[in-house]
């Protein structure tokens, strides 16, 4: 699978594995956490998660603007898994349930959130850069886009493990308080401490059957108390075990460190040997300009395909019925489905797109990033079409969970199909931004792509308030509908994008 590929490439996805197996233990709960363990509603929920998973790529900028300027790309990314691993420290540190003083802890959480996003600015866009550097070999070159599509498979062997970890440490500490998992029983605990559920109300009467169930008794105010302490204790737990991922990439990008490339040193070499080489400044704007063009146009494909974290979970939350199988399921493992079926699948398309190149007719990387946004389209059309049939009821209209819930299959089948648009994307547009960035932006315009991604992340609040203000389906019908404009603008840009690039 490796043949042909510079040796590097597997040390560098090895490192970046242990990091996203953190990274998406805490993306597969945080949403979650928010609410359980501050009381926020999913509009407050939505906007911190949207606001710092906009930082997350946002500060790649900040992070590939810095090892460009020092050149210096690997010091970089070690200060950034050092940063990283403090944000989880603090993130793990239990506290209890409810918070005594919300503005106070819920500013902590957010520091640590801070220093979570500042830390994988520093990473994330320069080993994307220095795994670019490795395909400027001639000797290489040919094979780039298959090269980032096999860091991106290795990469997401650690996300595929990291949304079981917190399911199973939450439900662990909940079963030796001798208590059970139920999805919808936080946010009824917390309207009860906070004297939200009328008396007699549907929502009180839900509330003390399900603390009956629990074995609450008739103290409802400690059993709320205790409920959700043990609840978000195991949260905590959680964000421990990305302390030790972290710990682990550190360890492999170090023991690697001499075998990835060091830029400053390679100019030196060309400096000395080569006179007049230089990119001219007409060609370098161009190829600025292409870049941007397409960074604007995945904003579009990130805000919808980043609703994996907030409304999809909402909707596995409140719609969906969590048995499959048989077995009872929770909220958090349908966020295992994308990683696994990235790691299944991305061999096929390598395997189809070797197939295609053999015979001269891979499409090129603008081509297939417009397919991807089609293949998008597809899924949250699915969800647009089963919703409408299925007749759900507003989420307003709902206490706790929804009477009318829908098969675990929905989500299933539209995870597959947004992470084969996925498989289209992102590898591959990383892959384009590696080939068309001039040699002296690299790691900023890896930052750039990134913060695409982050002007996408930073639009998901609207996905929170669609999803409780609109039909159910017609939030899933806007998500289609931005992709479908967004292969439209790239299929009209495709012919320019393709010169450039060659």
């Amino acid at each position: 699978m490796f043949k042909n590929h510079p040796k590097g490439l597997l040390s560098a996805a090895f490192a970046n594995m242990g990091e996203r197996f953190g990274f998406y233990t805490m993306m597969a709960i945080l949403v979650l956490f928010l609410q359980s363990k501050f009381g926020l509603d999913g509009k407050n929920a939505g906007l911190i998660y949207g606001i710092f998973y906009a930082l997350i790529y946002v500060l790649a900028l900040v992070g590939g603007l810095i090892a460009d300027k020092t050149r210096n790309y690997k010091g970089t990314i070690l200060i950034g898994l050092c940063v990283m691993a403090g944000g989880y420290l603090l993130l793990s540190i239990p506290t209890s349930t409810p918070v005594s003083n919300l503005p106070t802890s819920l500013t902590f959480s957010c520091l640590a959130l801070l220093m979570i996003a500042f830390g994988n600015g520093l990473f994330k866009g320069n080993l994307q850069a220095l795994v670019g550097q490795m395909y400027d070999n001639e000797q290489y070159s040919k094979m780039r886009d298959a090269g980032f599509s096999l860091f991106y498979m290795f990469i997401n062997v650690g996300a595929m493990f990291a949304p079981l970890v917190a399911p199973k440490l939450r439900s662990w500490w909940l079963q030796t308080h001798g208590f059970t998992y139920d999805a919808g029983l936080p946010s009824l605990c917390h309207q009860y401490l906070k004297g939200s559920l009328e008396v007699a109300s549907e929502g009180a009467t839900k509330f003390a059957e399900l603390a009956e169930k629990q074995g609450g008794g008739a103290d409802l105010v400690t059993f709320a108390e205790n409920y959700l302490n043990a609840f978000t204790t195991g949260f905590h737990y959680a964000f421990a075990v990305a302390i030790i991922a972290m710990l682990i990439s550190l360890v492999i990008f170090i023991l690697n460190k001499k075998g990835f490339p060091d830029p400053a040193k390679k100019e030196k070499v060309v400096a000395a040997t080569s006179q007049g080489s230089e990119m001219s400044l007409q060609e370098v704007r161009q190829r600025v300009w292409a870049l941007l063009a397409v960074f604007g146009i995945v904003i579009f494909f990130w805000f919808s395909f980043h609703q994996n974290g907030l409304t999809l979970t909402y909707f596995a939350r409140d719609y969906t019925d969590l048995n499959l199988f048989g077995m009872a399921i929770a909220v958090e493992h349908f966020q295992s489905f994308n990683p696994i079926i990235v790691v299944c699948l991305t061999p096929v398309i390598l395997g189809i797109f070797g197939w295609l190149r053999a015979r001269g007719k891979e499409p090129s990387s603008p081509k297939k990033i417009a397919i991807g946004m089609f293949i998008a389209t597809l899924g949250f059309v699915l969800m647009t079409v089963v919703c409408k049939i299925s007749d759900l009821p507003l989420f307003s209209e709902i206490v706790g969970r929804s009477d009318v819930l829908v098969t675990p299959w929905l989500l299933i089948g539209t995870y597959f199909i947004l992470t084969v648009a996925e498989l289209f994307i992102s590898p591959l547009g990383i892959s384009f931004v590696s080939k068309v960035a001039p040699p002296h932006l690299q790691g900023l315009m890896q930052g750039g792509w990134l913060s695409a991604t982050a002007t996408g992340n930073a639009l998901l609040i609207f996905g929170a308030v669609f999803y409780e203000s609109l039909p159910i389906w017609m939030t899933w019908a806007v998500f289609a509908t931005a992709c479908l404009l967004s292969m439209f603008t790239m299929l009209f840009m495709l012919k320019w994008l393709e010169r450039v690039a060659k």
